[in-house]
């Protein structure tokens, strides 16, 4: 029989009027790794922060090892065995590598009041070279890598001290395939040693290869623990949404013809460092996709085309002429761009979720003295959060106070209020549930067929495939190969282009 490492005992947390958390009570054992998933909103993060110290509980209990525990931020919970790699980013901008991953436990490299940095930047190096990092320097800013190394700085950062539960949220939706191959490695590992893995995740084949148990939630309330080798897909998704996921998920159309009408045209396109001579057409009600490894390039090519690149060489060009090279320019010329660095880029996290919504669409917002409307943003704001269903008290929430996936669908219900004619997508469905994807595909299926033209940049292939009328696959900066929709098309046809 195993052995139980945690019990989380009538668990409760609101937020105002939000019950985000409601008496929840499951057990979560030695030596495995335990899924937690649900739709965005469930409560699986809220839960999660509990336990490692982010969030403080309203009521109830979490046992570990047949002792209740009390973490008041994650220095605490680290000091009792857990530790979380979080969603988003979870490393400080003006430290090193270094000092992020041993932050909160500096004292050990301190001596007489003087902190020993050769110390801490060779114990670092040490670990970064154990993990298979050795490119990530402990000496280098953290602010000097991108969201993906960062992320596996996160990795050495929550599991160098062998602790006794890793909450892993939402990681593998910021992570290449090849990021992702790492951190399943250091999940199997930290099971093999006897230790635990709380893993998030909305991918359920990921979700069914790599737990052993997995508990739902729906709208803060338990629903079930099972075993993953009991249960399909299709079983979770019902748990999930509580009822049955029908209809179109991807798009079903092959061998439609896509307009001859270029609506963007980019021409030797150079980021230094970045990507090198990018040259491609975007055409009217087309999806264009973009795929690639990490390090390939594929998340500049979205930034250069929103005039958003430092030191761009190059031409981004409209039918009309316009040359964008501003994001100002891209915005007044109906360009949207959602960044896969979500929290960072994409919203205000101090603003109310109908500010955020409103950003792009302020001067159709004013009234004739150019002074804002409250009256209609309002309107505005609440016909689009409730068309992309965000999970809300109000428009007047704070942004930061929504979990990722919703997060996410007030990014996207901004552009879909400023109608743009062009969108580029980066990572859209990163972090969102099953059925929310499944309303974004058909959400983009409809606009693309209104005339619209996307351009969709993701790390899943399956959607990659699915969804898009070409895909063009970058390798070390460059184009190295462009294929066209197909039903025959597969994975291994993309994967030998970006290898």
């Amino acid at each position: 029989m195993s052995e139980i490492r945690l019990q989380v005992k009538n668990l409760c947390k609101s937020f105002g009027i939000t019950k985000a958390v409601q008496n929840v009570s499951f057990d979560i054992n030695k030596g495995e790794v335990h899924a937690l998933i649900g739709e965005n909103g469930s409560g699986k993060s809220t839960l999660t922060n509990m336990l490692t110290g982010i969030y403080t509980k309203d009521s109830g209990e979490f046992i570990l090892d047949g002792k209740e525990i009390h973490p008041k931020n994650q220095v605490e919970a680290n000091n009792e065995g857990v530790s979380i790699i979080v969603q988003e980013l979870g490393t400080l901008d003006g430290l090193t590598v270094a000092e992020n991953i041993f932050l909160g436990h500096e004292d050990k490299f301190v001596k007489c009041g003087i902190k020993n940095t050769n110390a801490m930047n060779k114990q670092a190096n040490e670990l970064l070279k154990k993990y298979g990092f050795e490119r990530i320097k402990a000496s280098d800013m953290v602010d000097d890598y991108n969201f993906e190394d960062r992320k596996l700085v996160e990795i050495v950062k929550a599991t160098y001290f062998g602790p006794k539960i890793v909450v892993i949220d939402e990681t593998t939706t910021a992570l290449s395939q090849e990021g992702r191959e790492e951190l399943y490695k250091h999940m199997k590992r930290i099971r093999a040693e006897g230790n635990t893995v709380i893993f998030i995740s909305h991918d359920l084949p990921e979700v069914l290869e790599l737990s052993d148990t997995i508990t739902i939630l729906r709208d803060g309330v338990y629903i079930d623990t099972v075993k993953s080798a009991d249960v399909t897909e299709d079983d979770l998704k019902k748990l999930m949404v509580g009822r049955e996921v029908t209809g179109d998920y991807y798009r079903a159309d092959y061998g439609e013809k896509v307009s001859d009408e270029v609506v963007l045209s980019v021409k030797n396109v150079t980021v230094p460092g970045l990507i090198k001579d990018v040259n491609f057409e975007l055409h009217k009600g087309e999806i264009l996709g973009f795929g690639g490894l990490s390090e390939s390039g594929m998340h500049e090519v979205g930034k250069a085309c929103f005039g958003a690149s430092f030191d761009r060489e190059g031409k981004v060009t409209l039918a009309d002429g316009t040359e964008i090279n501003d994001i100002p320019t891209a915005i007044s010329h109906s360009i949207a761009y959602t960044s896969k660095d979500r929290d960072n880029e994409s919203v205000v996290m101090n603003q109310s979720i109908g500010e955020n919504i409103c950003i792009p669409s302020l001067d159709s917002l004013s009234n004739k003295a150019g002074i804002l409307s409250g009256k209609k943003m309002k309107e505005f704001s609440n016909k689009f959060a409730k068309e992309m269903s965000v999970k809300m008290v109000n428009t007047d929430q704070f942004v930061s106070n929504l979990s990722g996936g919703n997060k996410q669908k007030v990014v996207l219900a901004r552009w879909i209020g400023k109608d743009s004619d062009i969108l580029v997508l980066d990572s859209p469905t990163r972090g969102i549930d099953i059925k929310v994807k499944q309303d974004i595909y058909q959400l983009m299926d409809k606009m693309r067929k209104n005339g619209k033209s996307i351009i969709m940049i993701s790390e899943e292939m399956a959607e990659l495939i699915g969804m898009c009328d070409r895909i063009i696959i970058m390798k070390d900066g460059m184009i190295s190969g462009e294929l066209a929709r197909n039903p025959e098309m597969d994975e291994n046809k993309l994967i030998a282009k970006m290898v």
